[in-house]
């Protein structure tokens, strides 16, 4: 099963709610790859011992990792929480989490500062670049278990947008220069 991923209308409207355009607007593996976004579907219960899980925490370097349930009833201050998770930011390195259990959404900024909703569910691990705009969020379900993988210590500074000038952002910004020779603006 592969993950859902679409362009979101914007709405002040519930953020856990899926904001899909009319008509819908898919986005592929391949659009969120083009954007350094990675993604594998794994056997969340089978974590423990799933050899391609070890095989991408190896290869990447992912040496620390630490879990995550995040729903009302084990999340202090849970609705500040989330409002923190939901406010537009980057970070200096990949943000790498695999659900284990319930749901929730990533929404990263496209090249063309267009918000795109990514719905993680049970299996999926998501990496997001150093560097790009993005936002989590739960969906209706109010639940979700992440294990959250890091190089070395973990780190998990939140920059919030605007920050144009910041390495990990003009790194990633340039990724894109290099690919096509073409400033990305931002808006």
């Amino acid at each position: 099963m592969a993950i859902e991923a679409w362009f979101m209308e914007e709405s002040d409207e519930d953020k856990r709610l899926p904001h899909h355009r009319n008509p819908k607007e898919f986005v592929s593996l391949d659009h969120l790859a083009d954007l350094g976004v990675l993604y594998w579907h794994l056997n969340p219960k089978d974590y423990e011992k799933d050899e391609e899980l070890q095989k991408i925490r190896e290869t990447r370097g992912y040496n620390y990792m630490d879990m995550l349930d995040l729903c009302p009833e084990k999340v202090d201050n849970y609705e500040e929480k989330l409002k923190n998770f939901y406010t537009e930011h980057i970070h200096e390195n990949e943000e790498i989490r695999y659900c284990l259990d319930g749901c929730g959404y990533f929404d990263v900024r496209d090249k063309d500062d267009r918000w795109i909703r990514i719905w993680i569910k049970e299996g999926d691990l998501i990496i997001l670049p150093a560097g790009i705009y993005h936002r989590f969020t739960l969906d209706t379900s109010n639940y979700v278990k992440l294990m959250r993988l890091f190089m070395g210590e973990p780190v998990w500074t939140a920059y919030n947008r605007p920050q144009e000038d910041h390495p990990a952002r003009k790194e990633y910004v340039n990724s894109f220069t290099d690919k096509v020779g073409v400033a990305l603006e931002a808006h």
